[in-house]
């Protein structure tokens, strides 16, 4: 009975350890998204600074996964098998994803942003008004 309780506790702690990759794929930081003329396109970003591509329809659907990593407001996807036509760099806005430098121009809707963009710090320009009590 001891020895039975101890597998089981074993057991249970390795599969609490496997289910850290399934917790992150449950939970992306980043989902953005666009009909496509037979489907949709999807792109997942995970904590753990991987990625999911996913393109298709009902029928057939195209996957592709690699890591990424964010440089101010853009992000640089590190493909593992093949790099997309869109290309290896988007540009994230609070409410648009834009790829860049690539053979075609994707642009997704972005449904889920828990990624925190720099802010950008604007320049006040104070404009000088003629003083109205010298004259």
């Amino acid at each position: 009975m001891k020895a039975a309780l101890q597998i089981l506790l074993v057991i249970g702690f390795l599969n609490s350890c496997n289910n850290k990759k399934t917790r992150d794929e449950e939970n992306p930081i980043l989902v953005a998204q666009r009909e496509a003329p037979i489907g949709w396109i999807w792109l997942n970003l995970y904590p753990d600074s991987t990625f999911e591509y996913l393109s298709g329809g009902k029928r057939e659907k195209t996957r592709y996964t690699g890591n990424f990593r964010i440089q101010s407001d853009t992000i640089i996807f590190n493909y593992k098998d093949s790099i997309l036509l869109v290309g290896s760099k988007a540009v994230l806005s609070h409410s648009d994803l834009l790829y860049l430098h690539g053979q075609n121009k994707e642009k997704l809707n972005v449904v889920i942003n828990e990624i925190k963009l720099p802010k950008i710090n604007s320049k006040k320009t104070t404009e000088r008004r003629p003083d109205s009590t010298t004259r």
